[in-house]
């Protein structure tokens, strides 16, 4: 609130004192307002008084009974206008700075009157019961879906939501995140036993035969290897015979192994009932069967997989993935035409159709918005009643009573002009009645 000078103009240049809130330009209208008004009250309070005074003097020097009549109706004005003075005066100060027991009210009693208002509201506005009617009334869920299913309403939903995914996804620090991504990934790849997984994984491919593929492949890339590195495979066999046995027979035997193994690789290739695809299908069957039931076979795959996932490189990949997906997220929340957002927008206008229009569910939405609400209200009401009783215990008192005298002060003149017409209205009355009958 502005700092008051000596003559209580406020001081719109100066800041407001601590406790205290500031006049706004309406609130010094309604203050001239006031000011009005009382000049309006007096001004009636002193013209009774005038009008009594010659209403006596004419009384006592015999001008009629019709003075009598006057003279009693403007002193009851005057005790009515001076007791609705008093009264409204002692709202909000010592009526002529007197120590008058329970006046100034509002400045003295301004902390029970912000604890009165706190329970007040928590009563009557925090209540579960309250809270509960008034959203069931509202028909938000009905309310929220037709809003929804409006396509420029979801484009504006749908754009919010891509600005606050690219502030979220800017504000975090990517060595944070990755630091987060990497360890709840290892900790889950140690925690989780993959061999029973990997075993009925492996069941069901070789029951189906989904492996054979992979050997058809393998045979035939072998095959084809072999091919076109025949003196690769003679040599190899031939480097490793013994240095006494002569060089022709080490060509004949490199030759003798290399087309047996090119027959082999040639018959497994052409030959789905091979003999040794029979026996790979065999070994392929117990490796599943071991991996979800052999304690050891178990042991060192998980032994295994330990030694992967702690790997450097692949913790480095684990990590360098959000990276990934984070530039991924930003390019498809920015581009208006991208999948994400055109997922995003007809999802809520889809929502939107179903609310509008599904009792069921507007009734689910209703009914969580309703627990939210109630659970807000009567958890927090302490502290959201607390925040008006603190905040008006803060207050300065007489700027708080300067304040509510501004905005109330105007009708209250009213009862100050009220009293005077009322006090010579009820005059009158008792004059004529004691007239007509002491008459």
């Amino acid at each position: 609130m502005e700092r008051t000078r000596g003559t209580g103009t406020p001081d719109q240049g100066a800041p407001a004192p601590l406790g205290s809130f500031a006049f706004s330009a309406a609130d010094e209208e309604k203050r001239r307002g006031v000011r009005r008004m009382k000049a309006t009250a007096t001004g009636l309070l002193l013209i009774v008084s005038l009008i009594f005074v010659l209403a006596t003097w004419a009384k006592n020097t015999g001008a009629g009974s019709w003075a009598g009549y006057v003279a009693a109706a403007a002193e009851a004005g005057m005790v009515g206008a001076l007791a609705d003075w008093f009264a409204v005066t002692a709202l909000f100060r010592r009526p002529l700075g007197l120590p008058i027991p329970h006046t100034a009210i509002i400045p003295n009693k301004k902390d029970q009157l912000g604890e009165s208002l706190g329970s007040f509201v928590g009563e009557n506005f925090l209540s579960g019961d309250v809270v509960r009617s008034r959203l069931r009334a509202l028909g938000i869920g009905r309310r929220l879906g037709a809003w929804l299913a409006e396509p420029e309403h979801a484009d504006r939903v749908t754009a919010e939501l891509s600005t606050a995914l690219r502030g979220a996804l800017t504000v975090l620090r990517d060595s944070d995140v990755q630091a987060v991504v990497g360890e709840a990934i290892t900790r889950r790849a140690n925690a989780a036993e993959v061999a029973p997984g990997v075993g009925k994984m492996l069941e069901k491919v070789v029951a189906d035969g989904g492996h054979r593929r992979v050997v058809d492949l393998i045979c035939a890339r072998a095959h084809d290897w072999l091919t076109l590195h025949a003196d690769s495979v003679m040599d190899a066999v031939q480097g490793g015979a013994p240095g006494w046995t002569p060089r022709f027979v080490d060509r004949k035997v490199g030759d003798r192994v290399y087309k047996e193994l090119l027959r082999f690789v040639t018959e497994m290739r052409d030959m789905p009932g091979h003999p040794a695809r029979g026996a790979l299908d065999r070994f392929l069957a117990d490796f599943a069967s071991d991996l979800q039931s052999d304690t050891e076979t178990r042991a060192k795959v998980e032994r295994l997989k330990s030694d992967i996932v702690g790997r450097p490189e692949v913790q480095d990949v684990i990590a360098s993935a959000w990276s990934s997906v984070r530039t991924m997220i930003i390019s498809a929340a920015e581009d208006e035409q991208s999948e994400l957002r055109l997922r995003a927008r007809a999802s809520l206008m889809s929502l939107g159709a179903r609310l509008s229009t599904d009792e069921r569910l507007q009734a689910k939405v209703d009914g969580w918005l309703e627990e939210a609400a109630v659970y807000v209200v009567t958890t927090y009401r302490t502290e959201i009643t607390s925040l008006i009783s603190d905040t008006v215990a803060g207050w300065d008192a007489d700027h708080t009573s300067k304040k509510i005298e501004a905005h109330i002060g105007r009708d209250l003149q009213f009862i100050r002009i009220n009293g005077t017409v009322v006090g010579a209205l009820a005059g009158l009355l008792i004059y004529s009645v004691t007239q007509a009958v002491g008459g």
